[in-house]
């Protein structure tokens, strides 16, 4: 238990397989079956996500259909359902706000929650319990749930046991729990980092903090990349649940530079999912709606390109923003090249409660007829720069 006065109860709660478990909810015959989410019917893209029982297969998100096939004939697609993934991320996430107001969303399927409120009133494990306890016998979903003293650490805490895992990780726990597992668990290390790491004998997140291997470590990895991971595993990295970290935005875009060039579409396509998912919180956090979706790669000779695809409709739905992303992905990846970043954004945004694009032609679809043809009509005298119509009509005296 977390005593101390300056200690952060920090927990980041993780669900578990989430876009497979809506599925299984949705349709129950799936339960037990090595199933995945993409598109199904076809060997083109990518899977959003596995099912635990296709993951024994090496199957996993990001990864191309036609690949999967390759790994289990059998395997089950199905089509993702990215309106009811919504559904179930607002039915945790109510439960969650049941317990503290201070909670930043990280993806659709996991935040993290300042719950140091709690200390004197129950015992960690015991919440963590409770509010596992709540998520599946209310939504159905199962959840990992890290508890640790900063972001950084409940996040590595919440990986280490699924499903339904509680783990607490404080920082004199580090070197107990951290050290002995994998380079590859470290959070923020990519997927072509940490083959490079072990084959130089970086096996361990012990030996990348080993004093000894600084030199080595730094020479692989790079100086701000060892500087932010070993500080972070140590715990000296921030405590702060910031709910209002994205107050209001006019586009949202997050990108990534590599330190060891991505090659694979694969690779690609998992990185950008990532941020997709980050600008798609960030929009629903400012209840916004969006028109555009842009995608930026930059290879190894420093030559970026941004390309964009734009709807006649404004949208709101994470669907919209990966498929995109991976069609955009598809068409201008060159397999020539290797990329050092990666990025992913929306633009052409506006409020939800702005997004209908109204005309004298669809007034039937609101209640408040009279306040909307108020509105319209102003829109027309302000574009022809006099107030020539009222709203019965007549015209006005100049």
């Amino acid at each position: 238990m977390l005593k101390s006065n300056n200690s952060k109860l920090i927990f980041h709660i993780d669900m578990n397989a989430f876009f497979c478990s809506v599925e299984e909810l949705r349709n129950p015959s799936l339960r037990g079956k090595a199933f995945a989410v993409g598109r199904e019917g076809t060997l083109k893209g990518v899977l959003s996500t596995a099912s635990y029982e296709a993951r024994k297969y090496g199957i996993h998100s990001a990864m191309p259909i036609i690949e999967a096939y390759h790994k289990l004939p059998t395997l089950i697609v199905v089509n993702g359902h990215y309106d009811e993934y919504k559904k179930y991320h607002n039915m945790f996430m109510s439960i969650i706000y049941r317990y503290t107001d201070k909670v930043e969303v990280a993806s659709i399927d996991e935040c993290y929650c300042d719950l140091t409120h709690w200390i004197e009133k129950k015992h960690p494990l015991v919440l963590a319990k409770e509010i596992q306890a709540q998520i599946l016998t209310e939504v159905g979903l199962k959840c990992s749930i890290g508890i640790a003293p900063t972001l950084f650490l409940a996040k590595m805490a919440s990986d280490m046991q699924k499903p339904l895992g509680v783990v607490v990780l404080r920082k004199r726990d580090v070197k107990e729990k951290l050290y002995p597992l994998s380079v590859k668990d470290i959070y923020g290390i990519g997927k072509k980092t940490y083959p490079i790491l072990i084959e130089n004998g970086i096996e361990t997140i012990g030996d990348f903090m080993d004093k000894e291997n600084e030199t080595l470590v730094k020479s692989l990895v790079g100086e701000n990349t060892y500087n932010y991971v070993t500080s972070h595993v140590l715990g000296n990295s921030s405590n702060v649940v910031d709910n209002d970290r994205y107050s209001d935005y006019q586009s949202i875009s997050t990108s990534n530079t590599y330190d060891v060039f991505l090659e694979s579409i694969s690779d690609i396509i998992n990185e950008a999912r990532r941020m997709a998912r980050s600008v798609y919180n960030r929009m629903v956090k400012g209840d916004y709606v969006f028109k555009t979706v842009t995608l930026t790669l930059r290879d190894h000779e420093f030559k970026t390109i941004t390309r964009q695809k734009s709807f006649s409709e404004y949208k709101n739905e994470l669907y919209d923003i990966y498929e995109t992303i991976e069609d955009l992905i598809e068409e201008y990846y060159d397999s020539e090249k290797r990329y050092r970043l990666v990025g992913v954004g929306i633009s052409n945004m506006v409020h939800t409660k702005d997004s209908f694009e109204y005309n004298l032609f669809n007034l039937d679809k609101f209640d408040d007829k009279k306040n909307l043809i108020s509105k319209i009509l102003k829109d027309i005298n302000d574009s022809i720069g006099e107030d020539v119509i009222s709203f019965y009509g007549d015209k006005k005296d100049k």
